[in-house]
């Protein structure tokens, strides 16, 4: 019975995990965000700055990111463009992506 116990404890962190994943492990999703803790991008400066990612993937991963409530798409109508930004969501894995590139430069 102690291992059915220890086993659905360990279900809680991984349920957690699963939802995390869920909402930013799509392809491109941590390069967008990437891109994005700087400061405000538009379309082409997304696509310019994030290496072989093609303008209908990119698409579609903003739609879903705007979706998932992590970054805003602004359109300012006197000059027809729109820009990126990221929501308290978003902005809230600033760290998590700071940490992800400083364990990526030991490997």
């Amino acid at each position: 019975m102690k291992a059915l116990k220890s086993k659905s404890k360990l279900q809680k962190p991984l349920c957690s995990v699963h939802k995390a994943v869920d909402l930013i492990g799509s392809k491109w999703t941590i390069l967008i965000l990437h891109q994005l803790c700087s400061d405000k991008r538009g379309f082409n400066e997304l696509l310019k700055g994030i290496q072989d990612i093609n303008p209908r993937a990119l698409s579609a991963r903003l739609k879903e990111m705007v979706d998932s409530k992590l970054i805003t798409r602004t359109l300012h109508p006197d000059s027809r463009q729109v820009e990126y930004a990221l929501t308290n969501k978003g902005a809230s894995l600033k760290s998590i992506i700071t940490q992800l590139g400083n364990w990526a430069d030991t490997i």
